[in-house]
């Protein structure tokens, strides 16, 4: 199969001030880990992009007709990746209703966080992160900072020589593990902080990803006040076997419509890493090019029109390991 080059791409090299969608000011450290998100900066956002915030139709930017063989449909990308799209049966407002789930077997490949502060402060769309460090999947690595647009919202420490952010944050109860500092450990893992120390925790790993949770580390989920909020999303997440999953929806669904989906699926330890148009997917491996990109808010932003990658300041890159996949 040829790769599909979509029509995003002739936009990646634009340069554009990105913003989080969390206020710092308002989160909760309630066990429900709910959180008020500042949209309001979104508007701005897609004004300075040329791009309209008053239509509501759907307008999808990538070739439907590439994506209809992941329907419903486990597709193996690589030893230990597969990719699938499942049909919702309940239709979103726009678009195509549909969930897709990106699973890593995490021994078959290697995890690299990666932030602007690194580089000078230059973000990078994820296509751009993902040549210029040779990454085959690239996804945010979480909410960050509205006040400097490159500070993680959440702890981030990107390896053990560097860290975006160093302090841990209340309210802020998931941790994405990876590089483990001991023979043994999984490659990533995600950390339930209300069943685990923190000061352990950091014994075992180099790099680190705090967000907010949306399935505990039993299974159980949480439930978000989101103000009937519907969005497009990633989450991250695991399941009993350590297999890692990379969740996106540009359709927009509420947090706890998220939730129950992955419930259902036997996720646990689903954290909560963006939403809105930065919600950024991108994996290119041998024959296949996979682009999502969000767009929707509610309140905020309702429109499917967002059809470009956003400047990121903060990723997770990962690389396939060929000497373990084969």
């Amino acid at each position: 199969m040829n790769k599909v080059f979509l029509t995003l791409l002739v936009n990646l090299s634009f340069s554009l001030f990105a913003c989080s969608q969390v206020n710092d000011k308002n989160i909760s450290n309630k066990t429900t880990d709910t959180t008020n998100q500042g949209d309001e900066n979104i508007r701005e956002e897609m004004k300075n992009l040329g791009i309209s915030s008053s239509d509501p139709n759907v307008s999808s930017f990538y070739n439907p007709e590439y994506y209809k063989q992941f329907e419903n449909t486990w597709v193996t990308l690589s030893p230990g990746i597969e990719y699938t799209e499942k049909v919702q049966d309940r239709k979103s407002v726009v678009g195509d209703s549909k969930i897709s789930m990106l699973k890593i077997d995490p021994s078959k490949v290697s995890f690299e966080f990666k932030s602007a502060t690194e580089l000078e402060n230059q973000k990078l769309c994820v296509a751009d992160y993902a040549q210029k460090f040779g990454y085959n999947i690239v996804i945010n690595s979480g909410m960050y900072n509205l006040r400097d647009g490159l500070t993680s919202a959440g702890l981030l420490i990107n390896n053990k020589y560097y860290a975006n952010n160093p302090r841990l944050r209340s309210g802020y109860n998931m941790m994405i593990c990876a590089n483990p500092k001991k023979p043994g450990l999984p490659n990533m893992q995600i950390v339930d902080l209300k069943m685990h120390s923190w000061e352990e925790l950091k014994t075992k790993y180099n790099s680190f990803s705090q967000g907010l949770r949306m399935i505990d580390g039993e299974g159980n989920p949480m439930s978000w006040n989101k103000r009937d909020q519907i969005c497009s999303q990633l989450i991250v997440a695991e399941d009993d076997k350590g297999l890692i999953y990379f969740i996106f929806t540009r359709s927009p669904y509420s947090q706890n419509y998220m939730i129950s989906f992955m419930v259902k699926q036997g996720l646990k330890n689903a954290v909560y890493m963006e939403g809105g148009p930065q919600t950024s997917m991108f994996v290119d491996i041998a024959d296949n090019r996979i682009e999502k990109v969000g767009s929707y808010v509610s309140h905020t932003f309702p429109s499917d029109t967002n059809n470009r990658y956003w400047p990121l300041p903060n990723v997770i890159g990962v690389k396939i390991n060929n000497d373990l996949a084969n």
